[in-house]
């Protein structure tokens, strides 16, 4: 049985003004992306063709990427304003995407609060301590605001040079977050998390309340500074039951969006392996959901009640693939998104790093050449873009 859509915080449709939260100069406030076709998307509102952006779109699989990253650790990255605002607008030049995501970690938000935490290559993030027991939840330092300067200079280096292209706003969700401060590493099935979750449930909440106040200040401060839109991973909630989500991580991701539900921007929620969890995932708070490549659009729309704009779901394993098989997978995403409020294309992961770039431009290209049937034609493309879409 579908459950009904419970958003508390309905979004007003694109051009009818943003929260008087966000200062005067956004994008979404001055006009300059407020009637983008991701943004309209977003809002539930069909466009002339569909907006399309991918995750992990700035990347290892752009060789301008790999060439400005020489030399340099990943958070570091990260965290140099210039660099990342550069490789944040690099898929925008080159591929025509109708977005741009913010270049970050989900572990950045713990480095900036003072957690010991880097990034190896061929591993992931690394804790210095991992965090299991009470004294090392309460030894957990409190974001000091000061430390998001290098992210709110970044995103305002983004935004104006993207002009009318959106930007969207990146965080990891409580849950995958505190999977890394209890694991101390990537981790395959999670032990020492899921033990947490069921063993000392008390502490579980003090963690996880601790992770979304500082997700949340992450969040805020790029939506001020001028994301027109946010995104909140939950990479690995797959790996939970629908009852262990609702009790240990919907109420704690639900506190990361309502802490930025008065800003107007819309919040999308994408966790991998997720079909299950995606009402629960929807009610937390989100505006938009996510699909990952093992539900279809259509099944996704059903579950949600077709109430619910829907983002996705091209299979990135196809990106390797013929281009002829590529193709057909997509225009077949395209017919299974189209009953839904509204649709941004997208996949249903990210980007393999071996991805070849130029199959990244002709997805673009392919996604604006197919008009919504239900729309007139209107100009697909990012004014980024070296060549017309």
């Amino acid at each position: 049985m579908t459950q009904p859509h419970r958003s508390p915080d309905p979004l007003p449709p694109a051009g009818a003004g943003a929260s008087a939260a966000l200062p005067p100069d956004h994008p979404l406030v001055d006009g300059r992306t407020a009637t983008a076709p991701l943004v309209r998307a977003y809002r539930g509102e069909r466009t002339s063709h569909r907006p399309i952006w991918m995750m992990r779109q700035a990347g290892r699989s752009l060789p301008e990427y790999r060439a400005v990253r020489a030399g340099i650790a990943m958070l570091d990255s990260c965290l140099r304003p210039d660099l990342a605002a550069e490789i944040t607008c690099q898929p925008v030049r080159r591929h025509g995407v109708d977005a741009a995501i913010f270049f970050s970690d989900i572990v950045v938000p713990l480095r900036l609060a003072g957690v010991g935490v880097d990034i190896v290559a061929g591993v992931g993030p690394v804790m210095d301590h991992p965090v299991r027991t009470a004294a090392d939840v309460a030894a957990l330092p409190e974001l000091d605001p000061a430390a998001l300067a290098p992210i709110t200079e970044a995103v305002g280096l983004a935004v104006a040079e993207l002009g009318s292209t959106p930007l969207i706003g990146f965080a990891g969700a409580p849950f995958t977050v505190a999977s890394y401060l209890i694991e101390g590493r990537p981790s395959r099935d999670y032990v020492h998390t899921l033990a947490l979750l069921h063993d000392e449930p008390e502490l579980w909440h003090r963690l996880l309340s601790w992770v979304a106040r500082t997700t949340g200040a992450f969040l805020r401060a790029q939506a001020v500074a001028g994301a027109s839109a946010l995104q909140l991973f939950d990479s690995w909630a797959g790996a939970l039951t629908p009852q262990e989500y609702a009790v240990a991580s919907a109420p704690h991701s639900a506190a990361v969006l309502a802490s930025v539900a008065d800003l107007g921007v819309p919040r999308v929620h994408f966790g991998t392996r997720t079909g299950p969890l995606l009402v629960a995932m929807r009610d937390a708070g989100a505006d938009v959901m996510g699909v990952d490549a093992q539900t279809s659009l259509r099944q996704a729309n059903a579950l949600l009640g077709g109430q619910t704009p829907l983002q996705g779901n091209i299979d990135p394993e196809l990106l390797a693939a013929p281009w002829e098989d590529l193709a057909r997978h997509t225009l077949a995403v395209l017919a299974d998104g189209q009953d839904a409020p509204g649709h941004v294309v997208n996949l249903g992961h990210g980007v393999p790093p071996t991805t070849d770039p130029d199959v990244l431009t002709r997805l673009v290209t392919l996604v604006h050449e197919h008009p919504d049937p239900a729309v007139g034609a209107e100009p697909a493309g990012s004014p980024l873009s070296r060549e017309p879409a």
